[in-house]
């Protein structure tokens, strides 16, 4: 049975951030790169293993991010860079790595968030996460803008905060993908 490691961006070497890198790209067929990496640093990890030959075989991170809702700023637990090795999917680890962070979310933030790929939609759905039905903007340095093209693809998670689901949500400013 795998387990899942839990550990900060501080107690990875350059060695697992190369293996995180390789995997996100091999699982996102060539479409993830510096800035997608840069977006899943910093935070907390959940690395999972092959028991038998120690290869990385799913990832998942959480980042504390801002959000803007109802007038008030959120801390927000942002799920970043999650995958699970091809060869080794629909067996759970993207649900034993959820878990972990699932549960960093719930321990220290308002909120938790993610936006979806279209393949990693059933598994939040499934988890509780539920689909941000209003608007998406991003605080960006020349003020608040409307994100269109990432409305639907943008899950919750509620803890604390109450949250109005058809409403507007904004995130904080970032280099790259905002959301």
């Amino acid at each position: 049975m795998s387990r899942a490691r839990v550990v900060h961006t501080s107690g990875l070497g350059p060695a697992e951030i190369a293996e995180i890198r390789s995997l996100m790209h091999a699982a996102f067929d060539g479409d993830f790169g510096d800035e997608d990496l840069e977006h899943g640093l910093g935070g907390i990890h959940a690395l999972v293993r092959d028991p038998g030959d120690d290869a990385l075989i799913a990832h998942g991170s959480v980042v504390m991010r801002r959000m803007l809702h109802g007038g008030r700023a959120l801390r927000c637990g942002y799920v970043e860079a999650v995958a699970v090795r091809a060869d080794r999917r629909r067996a759970g680890l993207g649900g034993l790595v959820m878990d972990e962070l699932e549960a960093v979310i719930r321990g220290a933030y308002d909120l938790g968030a993610l936006g979806a790929s279209d393949d990693g939609e059933a598994l939040y759905l499934a988890r509780g996460w539920q689909r941000w039905r209003g608007t998406t903007s991003v605080v960006a340095p020349d003020g608040l803008r409307r994100c269109p093209e990432e409305e639907g693809s943008v899950f919750v998670l509620p803890v604390e905060a109450p949250l109005d689901l058809d409403a507007d949500i904004a995130c904080d400013w970032r280099d790259g993908d905002v959301w």
